[in-house]
This record gives structure tokens, C-alpha cells and sequence, in this order.
């Protein structure tokens, strides 16, 4: 598995890995996880179940785009939860003409229903609840995880389009998005001739020879899958 984004304090992670592995065995969705959703100020606000489904296609079909034609100038912070930030942000916004054009997306093609948001539910866009409980447009993998979404599930078969596997490596946290068939994420680093972004098949990941990368519940580094908080 390549290098992932080093993200978290590193003296603390050992103990909240240990901390959150026994609850998670036990069964019991860890308090600091707790859902306070994608906007600080506006907790409260969520997306309709249609809205929530239309959004998940969105995310995927942007995650989607920046893997087959590389990562857009637009998006800045390439690392795991850069891929992340950016997807959402982008399933948010209108995706109008001037959208579609920007992201180099012919009018024509099928594409997925528009959101159809609130001022409310618009406002969700680029503001993300940080460690220190601000909101702004930038928050970290941990935070992302403990502050922006809610614990779903260790069972894979339980997973949605757009859902985040967590791992948790001591000294780094990591996300991955859930695509269906396949996963997809950045490794954190950025080469010439490598854009860091990645996807791997279900199965393939499964069977990862590094066993700290398999998204299995006997794996202590694998935390569980975790959907955003806004979403239905």
C-alpha cells in the first residue's frame, strides 16, 4: 500500500487506535464519532433521502473523474482527505453549464439528478467542523471522521456509494472512499509521472499482503465505515 497521508498527533493515535478498537468490538459506536454534521454552526441541517442519493452520485462521479483524468487545478491539498473535501464540496455545488464545462463534462452525457438544495443546505459547502470545534473550509482525516460523519459499520456488505473506510496506523490516519466495486483514494504523496490517486478492487484490498491496509474486523488499524453527517 503506498505511503498515506500522515495526518493526527502521533503520541496521542496509539491510544485512541486501542481506545476505539475495544468499542468497536464491543459493538458500540465510539461518543467522540457522534455525528455534529458537516457544518458547525448548522448542525441540525440534512439532506432529504433523494437529495442524499443524488449527492452520493455526484461524489462518486467527481472521485471518479479525478482518477481516470487526474486531479483538476481546482483542487488543492492532494492528499486522502483532500480527495475527499473537494468531492464533497463539488457534489454540492450546482452543477450548471459553467460547472459542467470547468470539469470538462459534455452537457449531453447522463448524468445524475440535480440536489436541489436549500440556502440551508447549500451552506453545507466548504464548511467542515474542525478539532478545535471552528468551521472552515479545510479539516484534517480525524477530524473529518470524528466531527463531520458517523460511525456506520465494520460489515463492508453494509457500505454505500460514498461512505469513508477509516484506518488508523498510529502515526497517520487514512481515508478511502467506497465506490461499489472498488475503492478509491490518495496516498498522500505526489511524484513525478504519479498523481498519488489510486483505486483497488474490494476483494483485492480484502487480501492486501500488509494486513494493516484490510478493511477486516480482526484488523485493530481498521477503524470502520463512517458516512457524512449531512446525509440521509
Amino acid at each position: 500500500m503506498p505511503s498515506p497521508a500522515k495526518q493526527g498527533a502521533p503520541a496521542r493515535a496509539p491510544l485512541r487506535r486501542m481506545l476505539l478498537g475495544a468499542l468497536l468490538a464491543a459493538g458500540v459506536a465510539p461518543r467522540s464519532f457522534a455525528l455534529t454534521g458537516a457544518a458547525g454552526e448548522n448542525p441540525g441541517v440534512r439532506l432529504s433521502q433523494a437529495q442524499s442519493r443524488a449527492f452520493q452520485s455526484w461524489m462518486l462521479r467527481i472521485v471518479s473523474l479525478q482518477v481516470e483524468r487526474g486531479p483538476t487545478p481546482r483542487w488543492h491539498h492532494r492528499d486522502c482527505a483532500g480527495l475527499v473535501r473537494f468531492a464533497v464540496n463539488e457534489a454540492l455545488a450546482v452543477h450548471d453549464a459553467r460547472w459542467l464545462r470547468a470539469n470538462g463534462i459534455a452537457s449531453d452525457r447522463r448524468l445524475p439528478p440535480e440536489l436541489g438544495l436549500t440556502p440551508e443546505q447549500a451552506a453545507l459547502r466548504n464548511r467542515w467542523t474542525q478539532s478545535d470545534g471552528k468551521v472552515g473550509g479545510y479539516v484534517s482525516a480525524l477530524a473529518l471522521i470524528q466531527n463531520n460523519s458517523r460511525f456506520v459499520t465494520r460489515e463492508l456488505n453494509q457500505a454505500q456509494p460514498g461512505d469513508l473506510l477509516f484506518f488508523d496506523q498510529g502515526d497517520a490516519q487514512h481515508l478511502m472512499v467506497w465506490m461499489g466495486a472498488r475503492i478509491a483514494y490518495h496516498t498522500g504523496t505526489v511524484a513525478p509521472g504519479d498523481d498519488g490517486l489510486r483505486t483497488v478492487d474490494v476483494q483485492q484490498l480484502q487480501n492486501w499482503k500488509d494486513t494493516r491496509w484490510q478493511p477486516a474486523v480482526n484488523n485493530p488499524n481498521f477503524i470502520g465505515m463512517f458516512r457524512l453527517g449531512f446525509l440521509a
